[in-house]
This record gives structure tokens, sequence and C-alpha cells, in this order.
């Protein structure tokens, strides 16, 4: 690290190379931390969580039992044990419809009625041009719902089976992945009159390899999980086959990278994550009771983060600190968080020491020197 350091002060290295080593060290040293608790509030499985943007302060889950919480995941007690208070809980339920909330008065703004169980929807990230939010249902068409107008606005059709998941790229505005339980990955482009550009094909076109059922498939089984790497270059899928892939996005190529068994039981929507500002990049998928991480482009299995009871439906990564949030149906949010070298151990005893002594823990380059002439 000193190395880095040296080099990026005297302008000899890019200091990305830095931030990216620092990073990679922060990811391959996550740990669960006894000192970070998650306020337990679902009564039933957790199916999913997100962390916003912006400030990257505020998370949200979805439980089996109907509800919506709202946690703050700041740190205000100065100490190193703490609890994510949830700030909030809403009231939700599988009724067939989707609900776009007022986050002031915390009362639905618009609702959006379907004839099946939603099981994924996403708002794209990046989009400026339009404000649309993809819909999975248990009926096979996927619903694209406009947020200006308030109505369902465009139909896609090509899956035979529910729309399990539903991604928008973090690339281009208006490109979006669908996968389903027919075994299909769609990538659509939703300005086109045809929508659907190509569908994912495992086999990249080899029909001697694939069976006269295993045409333009993605996987053996289910399609339940969709992720777009932080850049959109890549699309990761699973499926209930008990395998992950790795797709090129722009062709629909599949790359072979071999993760091995990815164990998936899942039969709704399974989420899992991709780092951001590492090299290499790592992917963190549900497996059992625990979450596997990979290498992204090797396959390699890094490690197995062990520490829930039951089985992990989903999990997000938080790029501003190199954090992993997991949740399950053992009803636990769990904080996997880096763990501080040894150095860093040692700057923050000596600092508790000289508090307790009394002593200002400011560094002496900073305390306040100034004189007049007067004394």
């Amino acid at each position: 690290m000193l190395g880095f350091l040296t080099a990026r002060q005297a302008g000899l290295d890019d200091p990305l190379r830095l931030r990216r080593a620092e990073s990679t060290r922060r990811v391959l040293s996550l740990k669960l931390n006894p000192d970070r608790d998650v306020d337990r509030i679902h009564g039933n499985g957790i199916n999913t969580i997100d962390i916003e943007a912006i400030e990257g302060r505020y998370m949200l889950s979805g439980g089996a039992d109907g509800v919506i919480v709202i946690y703050d995941l700041e740190n205000f007690n100065g100490k190193a044990q703490y609890t994510c208070k949830a700030v909030c809980t809403v009231g939700s339920s599988f009724d067939k419809t989707m609900k776009v909330w007022d986050t002031e008065t915390l009362k639905p703004a618009e609702v959006f009625e379907f004839e099946g169980n939603v099981y994924s929807h996403h708002l794209s990230p990046i989009a400026r041009k339009h404000s649309l939010i993809a819909v999975g249902t248990k009926n096979p068409k996927i619903q694209l719902c406009d947020l200006k107008s308030g109505s369902r606005i465009h139909v896609l059709q090509g899956h035979r089976a529910e729309v399990l998941s539903v991604r928008w790229s973090p690339r281009y505005e208006h490109i979006l992945a669908t996968a389903s339980a027919d075994s299909k990955v769609k990538v659509w482009d939703v300005r086109r009159a045809s929508g659907c550009l190509f569908a994912l094909d495992q086999h990249n076109g080899d029909k001697s390899k694939a069976s006269s059922e295993a045409v333009n498939t993605a996987h053996n089984g289910r399609v339940n999980g969709l992720c777009f790497t932080g850049d959109g270059l890549y699309l990761l899928t699973t499926g209930t086959d008990d395998r992950m892939r790795l797709w090129n996005s722009a062709s629909g190529e599949n790359t072979l990278v071999n993760y091995g068994k990815v164990c998936n039981e899942s039969r709704k929507r399974l989420q899992f994550t991709v780092s951001r500002g590492c090299s290499p990049e790592f992917v963190f998928v549900p497996c059992g009771s625990s979450v596997a991480v990979y290498t992204l482009h090797t396959g390699e299995l890094v490690t197995m983060l062990r520490g829930h009871y039951n089985n992990v439906d989903c999990c997000e990564f938080h790029p501003d600190y190199q954090e992993l949030y997991s949740g399950g149906k053992d009803c636990n949010i769990l904080a996997w968080v880096p763990v501080l070298r040894t150095s860093d151990v040692e700057e923050e005893s000596n600092s508790a020491n000289k508090d307790a002594a009394g002593q200002s823990s400011v560094n002496p380059a900073l305390q306040d020197a100034w004189s007049s002439d007067e004394d």
C-alpha cells in the first residue's frame, strides 16, 4: 500500500489504481460484523434488499410478511457497536398490484393493477428520456408502466411462462433484460416495435449440443436471477439447474466461465449482486444458507460467507464502503464488513488511550498554533 501511495504522490501512477487496490483488499476481507446489528422487524423471510444510490445511507427491505422496512445505516453514537435502526415500516401485500410510494407521506402516489402476482420490477438507474418501470408477473407478458402518465403504455411479448426477474441496463437506458420460468433470458430494446433483440443461448448457436427443447435457452431450468455488472458490459444469470452464467450483454455470447455448482432451490426471484471498483470484480450469490463469493471472469470460488440459520434469498453490495448486506428466511439481515488492518486497529487503540487520558486526539498538524505579538 505504501508503494501505491508513493507512486501516486510522485505522479508516477494512476490514482485509480490505489482506490481499486484498497477496494479489492476490503472485499477480500469481508467478515460478519459482530458489532453491527440490523433491527429485526420482519416476521417472515426477507425477499429483497436495496440501498439508495444518492447518499448510500438508507436501506430498504421487503419481506414475505408483506412489510417494507426503511433502515438508517448511519452510526450516530460514535461507538463501534451500534444497531441500524428502522426508520419506518410500510404495510404491503401480494395483492397483484405495484405501488409507487410518496416518501414524504408514505402513501401510495400511483397504483398499477395486474392480472397475476408481481414477481419483479425495476426502474432504470440512468434513464433521462423515459420513466418506465418494467414489471414481471405471473403472466408471460412484460408490462412497461410510465410514471409520468400513470398508466401501462407497452407490453413485451415473447416469454411462455411467468417472468421472474427484470433488469434495466446500467449502460443504455433503453435496454432491458428479462428472465422467465421458460428457461429463457431475453434482451429488449424498448424503442423497437418488435422489442426483442435476442434470446441468450447457452450453446452459442451450436445446435449439435442442444436438444430440441433446449434451443435458445439460457439454462436448463427456471431462470430466476439477473444482474448486470456495474459498467453494463456483462450480464449474469442464475437458474434452478444450479448454474450461473456470464454473458456479453452486447452480443449475447455465453462467455463459458465455469462457476461450478451454484445451489439454487428458490422458485421465486433470487437477488444477487456484483462488486464495483475492484480489480478483479467479484460476484456475491446466495447459496443455501451461505453467500458464495466468486471471481467474476475466472469463476473461482473465493470464499463462503456463513452466518444465516436458513436459506439466503437476497444480498446487496454497498459500493461506497465495500460492505455487503444479506437477508434470508431466518428473518435476519446480516452486515458483512471489511476487517481493519492491524495498523488501523493500533491507530484506533492509541487514539482511544489518548482520549481516556484527557489528551487531544487531533493531529498536531491540524491543531491551532495561532499566536499574536501582544502575547
